[in-house]
């Protein structure tokens, strides 16, 4: 589905898409010939790509994706292999920060991220999808928890992930079998919210995000990143930062246009202010 509003972003590199739609940015995996494995490049303009999103009061949703039969077949084993040309490895000369990486930038947005699961999601490729919001999956789309398989962990956050969606027996059963699970399989599991026909995934991702457009931007993200620091606080602390959000949203313009949309029974037409 394209709309009139669809512009194309410059990403910086061709192994990485991006396009507006309203309020929404897609970014799509663009390496089809290699399963959309993460080289260099997208991982840098990714990393921005996202971080502008997050600070752009215009983007109230991201959407990610890949082109052909896979999502993301993790980082590319051949392109950063560090022994891949026979050169000894020099030890690294920085503090090991991975405060700007595209895992700990999706962690820490406050937009709401949807999948858009085409294929396959393995290694790092799996955690990226596991760390968005809400996950679709096409028919096509699978999650391959088989790091073990290459003497690799989950480095990007999966192992914390997991069994935080489904559980530590089902987490340690997918991580220690490297169990690849289907689309079906994935949503029994509840590892995605719903599975449809591959030919309508990016239309129903679009018509998802296209929802979340409409409602109130800075509600929407404050109840993301209550959420999110939730998993680590006490109710207590939780209700007491709720209040400090409930506050400032009291003080906006939006919260009046939703008092009075509700009153004339029309859709309100919220603006982030």
């Amino acid at each position: 589905m394209t709309t009139a509003e669809t512009t194309r972003v410059d990403t910086g590199t061709d192994h990485l898409l991006a396009e507006r739609d309203g309020h929404t940015l897609i970014l799509t995996f663009n390496r089809p010939e290699r399963m959309n494995a993460i080289s260099g490049p997208m991982l840098m303009n990714m990393s921005r790509l996202l971080t502008e999103a997050n600070r752009d009061p215009d983007v109230r949703v991201v959407i990610i994706t890949g082109t052909g039969r896979g999502f993301c077949a993790g980082l590319d084993l051949v392109e950063n292999n560090p022994n891949s040309d026979g050169r000894a490895i020099r030890p690294g000369r920085t503090l090991f920060d991975l405060h700007d990486s595209v895992p700990t930038v999706l962690w820490n947005m406050d937009k709401p991220v949807i999948c858009a699961l085409n294929g396959p999601a393995a290694g790092y490729g799996m955690d990226l999808a596991l760390l968005c919001d809400i996950r679709i999956a096409g028919e096509n789309g699978k999650m391959a928890a088989v790091t073990a398989r290459r003497n690799l962990l989950p480095e990007s956050g999966g192992s914390w992930l997991l069994p935080r969606l489904v559980g530590w027996a089902k987490a340690s059963e997918m991580f220690f079998r490297g169990l690849t699970l289907n689309a079906e399989q994935c949503k029994e599991a509840g590892l995605v919210n719903e599975v449809v026909p591959q030919d309508q995934l990016l239309d129903t991702a679009r018509a998802w995000a296209k929802e979340i457009e409409v409602n109130a931007p800075m509600a929407v993200q404050a109840t993301k990143r209550m959420m999110r620091q939730g998993l680590n606080e006490t109710y207590e602390t939780t209700v007491d930062h709720l209040m400090v959000h409930l506050h400032t949203l009291f003080g906006m313009e939006d919260f009046k246009e939703g008092v009075a949309a509700f009153l004339e029974k029309r859709t309100p037409n919220f603006t982030g202010r």
